[in-house]
């Protein structure tokens, strides 16, 4: 498909050029704290188990209930270890309604309707990651998203990154290679500093990376979608900030007729032309349906 000339979505001509260039394309105030709202109620309310959780285990006294949703988490595990908080996980994949809308949302939808046509699948492997400051888990190391489904049947994967508050360099933005989208699967290993097994490309192949393309410092402002191919190099710092958690998701999407990765999960119809009757609602995503059905009563 040549996705320069597809007619629909709502990506510029010279948005489309830049990605197809760069590997890569900001989107900023791609959505409102409107829009936003959902995906961080569902959270407060994951949050919300977690405080009353870690009351529970002794662990800690004060639920902070009334701390802004930016700083909450991040005053939970004030004073407590890097063990504790890696046990609530590097990266939260529920389901939750909030998340679904998110997914869902058509501004999403329509930018990447813009690169890979109308016939969209919302990939099963989608991550909300809660960066609480000076926990080494929050550092990703640079890697290729396609390491983690190397044997998946499915090019191109899109990745939407989007800030729910907004990341700079002191709490942890993105960091991108531009153009390597192109490169195959360079070699990796899982690293052994964070305790996580995060994929990480191989020291030596990422200096030459760098050294030919160079490294792009994304800070973005909440609302915004930063959309890469899953073979772009990235990675994304520590979160040096006192007390600001770096709250951010990345969604995946992939034209219809490719690999669901049914063993990553269940992803659902997102959008079509040819099948609008097929695609998922929220009801379906939540008994992890990828198409409508209708259920009889």
């Amino acid at each position: 498909m040549d996705t320069l000339t597809h007619p629909g979505g709502s990506l510029t001509a010279e948005q489309k050029d830049l990605y197809e260039t760069e590997g890569y394309l900001v989107l900023p105030g791609l959505l409102s704290q409107e829009e936003l709202q959902p995906i961080k109620d569902s959270l407060s309310g994951k949050v919300e188990g977690i405080a009353r959780q870690l009351a529970e285990q002794g662990l800690i006294t004060d639920l902070h209930e009334d701390a802004p949703f930016e700083h909450r988490l991040a005053k939970l595990f004030e004073g407590l270890s890097e063990v504790e908080f890696n046990k609530v996980g590097r990266s939260w994949r529920e389901r939750r309604p909030g998340f679904y809308d998110l997914m869902s949302n058509a501004k999403i939808l329509d930018a990447v309707e813009s690169l890979i046509g109308p016939e969209l699948f919302a990939n099963p492997v989608y991550n909300v990651r809660p960066k609480v400051p000076n926990v080494a888990a929050g550092a990703v190391p640079w890697h290729q998203d396609k390491s983690y489904w190397p044997d998946a049947n499915s090019n191109p994967v899109i990745t939407v990154w989007i800030a729910i508050v907004d990341a700079d360099e002191e709490n942890g933005c993105l960091h991108i290679c531009p153009r390597t989208h192109r490169k195959r699967v360079l070699t990796y290993h899982k690293e052994d500093h964070t305790g996580t097994n995060y994929t990480e490309i191989d020291d030596e192949l990422v200096e030459a990376a760098i050294g030919e393309y160079g490294e792009d410092i994304v800070p973005v402002k909440a609302g915004s979608a930063i959309l890469f191919n899953d073979r772009c190099l990235h990675m994304s710092t520590l979160n040096k900030s006192r007390d600001r958690v770096r709250w951010s998701v990345d969604l995946r999407y992939q034209p219809t007729d490719q690999d669901p990765m049914v063993n990553h999960g269940a992803g659902f119809l997102a959008r079509s032309v040819l099948h609008p009757e097929r695609v998922a609602t929220k009801e379906d995503w939540l008994a992890e349906r990828p198409e409508h059905v209708t259920v009889a009563t």
